[in-house]
């Protein structure tokens, strides 16, 4: 192929590719990053010499299948899925460098691909005018099972944090070859939503990924949720149980078919916040070595890496974990007891608010309001609220609260819940019964939710402040407390989090 396309073909460190022209961008999609052996970490590409034509995605990483999540049809499945995608918008300034944006998808680190059509980067790209990149990381076991626990002395079979080492080898291959994309290699932001932006505030306290990134952008990160050995130890018994594997045989777990890891993945997935609520079974693991120090514990020292971060929740986070069973989080108020009593176990010294406190806060609502409410604060909002304090001590933060929602997403008592903000960040309407809601009610104001919410994310990947859009949206600091509200009208609200704040205190709360 000649011509027109030869623009299209970029060459690596590792081979070249050749894209496709689409509706106003330049996309490359299945370009290998690193290559994956399972239950270690990331390794180099293998260099090839042919021109690969990078035109459709690369494997994604096996995964029960959920609704909610649409792979895409043609989506195929391996451990070897590590694999990025380019947009690069078409009409650039001749010599531009664009910023670059590198996504980190969410799925409770076991569901997703960079790959979803929600992901399609074509309208970000161009009108935000930067470089997008997606992409897949190994998940569940294969990404986050810690199983150093069972190497012998001398000889390593297992390595910790796969995944995180995945995201790491993304960033790297970044620094390295995004220029011969269009793409400013010192000017890159990493965003993620849920498990991509738990990831993307534990990458902010690693040492490995200092310079590989400039700011940051977390959308609902479960930012307490990453748990020393002693509890990853525990989780990788779990497993080795429910595949019927006994400590001496662990080598066996190299060659078992996928088809018998993924579902006892989902086995001890579904059993470990049902025995210990408040808990994940696969999340970063803080292993001493990738991962040294509990990413709160880096915060609260001020240590985390001095980059401007955009981090915000959405006002109804805990709806949609009511669909789940079982529920990935306590949503009920037993199950919120015991979680609080297993803190207080595990931390006698813990700041776990009291009956009393909850009541007077929650006040007014029903015990089911009153269960979500909680739930929403203690896994989503007050860590992010935590977050903003520490981190806005040496580097500016932007904090936010998403509350648009449609009637029919209120009619359905869902609210702006968990996810509900990544049509409008990536400006592609929703398909299916959801998108008919959409297309029946508010599109106007979706539409126009959509493009504020899209300038102020690139235009913080270009300059590190999300400006251009009224209102001006002020650094969040512990004096004035600046909290931009996303809804029909956005609005700049002050110590937005003062009542629930009273309840939750300063003291980090979240398990080891």
């Amino acid at each position: 192929m000649g011509g027109m396309n030869d623009g299209l073909v970029v060459t690596t460190s590792h081979g070249s590719y050749r894209g496709a022209r689409g509706s106003g961008a330049d996309v490359w999609k299945g370009i290998r990053y690193a290559r994956a052996r399972r239950w270690r970490r990331a390794e180099p590409p293998a260099p090839h010499t042919e021109i690969i034509e990078a035109t459709t995605y690369g494997a994604v990483c096996p995964q029960a299948l959920i609704p909610g999540i649409d792979l895409g049809k043609d989506a195929t499945f391996s451990e070897d899925c590590l694999f990025l995608n380019v947009w690069r918008p078409t009409v650039v300034t001749p010599g531009a460098s664009l910023p670059v944006m590198v996504w980190i998808h969410g799925g409770a680190y076991v569901f997703g691909s960079g790959s979803q059509g929600l992901y399609d980067a074509t309208t970000l790209a161009v009108d935000g005018q930067v470089v997008v990149v997606t992409v897949n990381y190994r998940l569940g076991a294969l990404g986050f099972a810690d199983l150093s626990t069972f190497n012998e002395p001398g000889h390593t079979r297992f390595e910790s944090n796969a995944a995180m080492s995945d995201v790491l080898a993304a960033l790297t291959w970044v620094r390295a070859e995004i220029a011969g994309f269009g793409g400013d290699p010192e000017n890159v932001t990493v965003f993620g939503e849920s498990a991509g932006a738990g990831i993307v505030t534990t990458l902010l306290t690693m040492p490995a990924a200092e310079n590989l990134f400039h700011r940051a952008i977390a959308e609902s990160s479960p930012a307490t949720s990453v748990y020393g050995g002693e509890r990853a130890a525990k989780v990788a018994g779990n497993l080795l149980s429910v595949l019927g594997i006994g400590v001496r045989d662990v080598a066996r777990l190299h060659d078992l078919d996928i088809r018998q890891i993924l579902p006892a993945t989902m086995k001890v997935y579904g059993q470990v916040p049902e025995e210990t609520p408040g808990t994940l079974a696969f999340a970063p693991v803080v292993d001493g070595d990738l991962l040294p120090r509990h990413p709160m514990d880096v915060y609260r020292a001020g240590e985390s890496m001095s980059v401007p971060l955009l981090i915000g929740t959405n006002k109804d986070e805990a709806a949609l974990f009511t669909l789940m069973r079982p529920p990935l989080m306590p949503v009920k108020i037993p199950e919120i007891k015991r979680m609080f009593d297993t803190i207080r176990a595990e931390d006698p010294t813990a700041a776990v608010p009291t009956r009393e406190s909850l009541s007077t806060a929650y006040a007014g609502a029903s015990t089911k309001v009153a269960g979500l409410g909680i739930a929403r604060d203690i896994a989503f909002r007050m860590p992010t609220v935590w977050l903003a304090e520490a981190h806005g001590r040496h580097s500016p933060v932007y904090l936010y609260r998403f509350d648009w929602a449609t009637k029919v997403m209120k009619a359905l008592q869902m609210g702006a819940t968990h996810a509900t903000e990544l049509p409008y960040v990536w400006g592609n309407p929703l398909t299916g019964p959801a998108g008919v809601a959409f297309r029946l009610d508010g599109r106007k104001t979706g539409e126009d939710v959509s493009h504020r919410m899209r300038r102020r994310w690139t235009a913080f990947a270009h300059l590190g402040i999300p400006s251009g859009v009224e209102p001006q949206w002020p650094a969040f600091d512990e004096e004035c407390r600046s909290t931009l509200v996303i809804d029909a009208t956005d609005r700049v609200v002050d110590d937005l989090d003062a009542a629930i704040r009273r309840v939750w205190g300063d003291q980090t709360l979240h398990f080891r």
